[in-house]
């Protein structure tokens, strides 16, 4: 298994491979991200997608590899941070000890 140092490493690449896969949304999701991709800076709602997955990705791989993490985070949650400001200071503490 990869450290998380070099998946971070990796997902840092701009010309990482790219796939195409086939997935199942319901409209109105799809409407949504349509609607919030470009106030969030997004040139489409794909690159929004891909963003959100590799944001729950990075968090679950973290919690993996570090079960103290895992303690931390709900911790947070208990505290009322938000999910969004949890997963990013989990990214910078693994990006920092890795």
């Amino acid at each position: 298994m990869r450290t998380m140092a070099e998946r971070l490493k990796n997902r840092m690449r701009r010309d990482r491979p790219m796939t195409t896969i086939s997935i199942r949304i319901p409209e109105d999701v799809i409407e949504d991200l349509k609607e919030v991709a470009p106030k969030l800076g997004f040139s489409g709602y794909q690159p929004l997608i891909r963003a959100y997955i590799g944001q729950g990705l990075r968090k679950d791989l973290a919690r993996l590899e570090r079960p103290e993490l895992t303690e931390l985070e709900e911790s947070l949650r208990r505290h009322g941070v938000k999910g969004d400001v949890i997963s990013a200071v989990l990214g910078e503490a693994v990006q920092r000890t890795a």
